[in-house]
């Protein structure tokens, strides 16, 4: 087999195998070729301009937002506008979508260019959100709405109540820490690295000389938050 035929061969096994994992077959591969194909890499291969996969984000984006508003009016109706608003904030907010493609391993099925690849960007938050939203925006267009749905209602609009904790992690856990410690709730940053545009940082959370969660992210701000909700789910655990 040439090169040439194949990588063309493991790229069509790699879509045959995510397909199988979101559990949706489009009818137009190259609508999940697009959806996956990030920026360095479409640049990297001297690509059309709008080959990437950042006009089926902004698709994706809206169709998110229309979707999960509709299933919060109807789940919460005893909830005011402002609650909605911040429970919606809570799904669609760009930390929350990339803890969702955990579970279909996204990062794994993306078309990086090399230096993105060799530089953490299979992990990276901003990346996995957004191509998320674009694969929202892919099968919206190849299947329509109900589609577009499903895979909203199976990958994003689960576990509402630990969203929100994500969301909200760094509030609710200094009234845990305030309720029942002592010892005072802090952060450290552990680990800065990268150029100015593409930053990664690792914090601590800390109670006392204890450390409680390690998170990571694009931002100081981003890796507290997370390590503040993995500091939650072990106070949480401890105490149960």
């Amino acid at each position: 087999m040439e090169r040439g035929e194949r990588i063309l061969y493991q790229n069509q096994k790699k879509m045959e195998e995510f397909q199988q994992v979101i559990g949706y077959q489009f009818q137009n591969k190259n609508l999940l070729r697009q959806a996956l194909t990030h920026s360095s890499y479409a640049n990297e291969k001297h690509m059309h301009r709008l080959s990437d996969n950042e006009r089926l984000e902004f698709l994706g984006d809206a169709v998110l937002e229309i979707i999960s508003s509709e299933y919060l009016f109807n789940t919460y109706q005893d909830k005011p506008e402002g609650d909605l608003t911040k429970l919606r904030a809570s799904i669609v907010c760009e930390p929350t979508l990339a803890l969702c493609t955990k579970e279909m391993d996204l990062g794994k099925y993306l078309y990086l260019g090399k230096g993105e690849d060799m530089t953490g960007g299979r992990s990276r938050k901003s990346i996995l959100s957004d191509a998320l939203e674009a694969v929202i925006g892919a099968i919206y267009l190849d299947g329509g709405f109900a589609s577009a749905k499903e895979f909203i209602l199976r990958f994003i609009l689960t576990d509402i109540e630990h969203k929100q904790l994500f969301y909200d992690s760094k509030t609710i856990l200094q009234e845990i820490v305030q309720a029942s410690h002592k010892e005072e709730l802090g952060y450290r940053l552990v680990k800065e690295e990268g150029p100015d545009h593409n930053k990664h940082f690792v914090a601590e959370a800390y109670v006392g000389d204890r450390v409680i969660g390690q998170g990571e992210g694009r931002t100081k701000k981003g890796a507290e938050q997370e390590a503040a909700y993995r500091g939650i789910l072990k106070l949480r655990e401890e105490q149960s």
